[in-house]
């Protein structure tokens, strides 16, 4: 049976604090090209791996009182994460080789998994890029189009403030609520992601938090009545200075916490006594629990798409030994855009 070397990204030792590149490790193994004879198992080649703020949480030591949003990656084994990848061999009888798709993966050229449904799909949508189902196509357009539509339930005319809002997610949540006819606030970390909410992603307004000394100010000058609708992707500060600026019966989705995963004693939010007095609703989610609904969205944002009526970046770090340098990079907002990784691009 014919074996190639399978390069490979491994988690050092569990982290505490920010984590840094030499916490992940390259090395080398070999991998069979055939599956056994009889298994449900298929071997994939990894054309894309997705960077996702998440996965900051899985190179945790497990602890039973504060779980991590999913299991904890074990040190010295290779990490996992979403990708695009072909079928090289398969023993699934929905799998044939030459397939291609996205889901759970690990961190390396080659990965044998076991297709699992709402954890891996098959990809019939060729005539876009591959790298979208990283993104647009993928779990963070899952999670834009579930946490605006499905959580905040919006409507025309409300006031809508994104933060991370030139992210993967974000930057969908932002033309999201645009296409729905309302008013639309992101705040990012630097001036050229300013720039690219309000000239790229079309919101009406963006700030640079970094130079706001008094985030309840800035909120309160973007959003003179308030805010109806906050997606939250940042928590601390931050949720706090938005609890302040929101309206009565406003909602706020809760889909990650970034400036909170690298923190031992995360910050505290002060203002929580005003959800009782506004009647505000505060829903944490996670769009795994809504894969079942992947073909609906599908539908959904296929035609935009195709039609160019929505816009979608991404920032691409090539080979896999760029893989710790991009993950890492997250967390101190290098990424311009959904952050990915390419693996190969020979679909041969």
């Amino acid at each position: 049976m014919a074996t190639v070397i399978n390069k490979q990204v491994l988690l050092r030792d569990y982290v505490t604090g920010f984590a840094n590149e030499s916490d992940l490790v390259i090395t080398s193994t070999n991998v069979d090209l055939r599956v056994p004879k009889g298994s449900m198992t298929a071997l994939v080649k990894n054309l894309y791996l997705s960077c996702d703020p998440y996965m900051r949480n899985r190179m945790r030591k497990p602890d039973p009182l504060s779980p991590a949003t999913a299991q904890s990656f074990t040190p010295g084994m290779p990490i996992s994460g979403l990708g695009v990848s072909k079928v090289i061999d398969s023993g699934h009888p929905d799998y044939r080789e030459g397939d291609l798709l996205w889901g759970a993966v690990g961190w390396e050229e080659y990965s044998v998994i076991t297709p699992i449904p709402n954890l891996h799909f098959k990809i019939h949508h060729t005539n876009f890029p591959l790298s979208y189902y990283t993104g647009l196509l993928g779990m963070p357009g899952m999670t834009a189009y579930v946490g605006f539509y499905e959580i905040c339930a919006p409507k025309k005319g409300e006031t809508v403030f994104v933060s991370a809002a030139s992210g993967a997610v974000g930057q969908l949540v932002g033309q999201f609520a645009k296409m729905m006819g309302c008013y639309v606030v992101g705040s990012a970390g630097s001036k050229e992601k300013v720039d690219l909410l309000k000239n790229k992603f079309g919101f009406d307004d963006a700030f640079n938090y970094k130079e706001e000394h008094n985030l309840v100010a800035a909120l309160k000058r973007c959003f003179p009545q308030g805010i109806d609708i906050y997606f939250e992707n940042v928590g601390g500060k931050m949720l706090d200075a938005v609890i302040l600026n929101m309206r009565p019966h406003g909602r706020i989705a809760a889909c990650g916490m970034i400036s909170q995963y690298n923190l031992q004693n995360p910050e505290g939010v002060y203002g929580l006594s005003l959800i009782t007095y506004k009647r505000i609703r505060i829903e944490g989610f996670n769009c795994f629990d809504y894969f079942h609904k992947y073909s609906e969205f599908l539908e959904f944002v296929v035609p935009y798409v195709r039609e160019g009526k929505i816009t979608y970046v991404e920032d691409v770090a090539e080979g896999l030994e760029s893989a710790p340098a991009a993950l890492v990079g997250l967390f101190h907002g290098k990424n311009v855009g959904k952050q990915l990784v390419v693996v190969s691009r020979d679909l041969e």
